[in-house]
């Protein structure tokens, strides 16, 4: 039996709707995902206007949604939130909004604690070495210089 190809591009869309609510996606998220589907440009082009046509896809929400996540989740800096949505191709404008959804106080806050249980997870007791191993930590985790001295102090 042939299969009909417009049931296929509607189960496609259907596959690719949910993948969009089952958590916020980014335009490149769902490029990646239907290169799966091995589509001709037009047909690819039909399904991402579907798609954002009926808010399944939304860039500004993701970068909210993705910063805020990423910081309440995996308390992440916003130096790295920042470059994994550039990683997905986010621009700069949505960026500074998805940024702008963390608060400044809970940022501070969670800088400090990671600082906190850091420094007494390290058995190192040349004050020095600590507070560089502290730094590299927090560096990685993307915070920012100035608020990691903060809350060291001066060397």
């Amino acid at each position: 039996m042939k299969k009909n190809p417009e049931t296929d591009i509607h189960a496609i869309k259907e596959k690719l709707a949910y993948y969009c609510a089952y958590q916020d996606r980014c335009h490149w998220d769902v490029e990646k995902k239907l290169d799966e589907f091995f589509l001709i440009p037009e047909v690819r082009d039909d399904i991402l206007l579907y798609l954002i046509r009926e808010n399944f896809l939304n860039e500004e929400r993701f970068a909210m949604s993705f910063a805020r996540g990423r910081f309440t989740q995996k308390n992440w800096g916003k130096i790295k939130i920042k470059i994994e949505l550039k990683k997905r191709q986010i621009n700069d404008r949505l960026i500074a909004q998805g940024l702008a959804e963390i608060d400044d106080k809970d940022y501070y806050d969670t800088a400090e604690k990671l600082i906190e249980k850091k420094a007494a997870s390290l058995n190192e007791k040349n004050l020095y070495k600590k507070n560089q191993k502290i730094i590299r930590y927090m560096l990685q985790k993307g915070y920012e210089y100035d608020v990691i001295k903060t809350f060291l102090g001066d060397d």
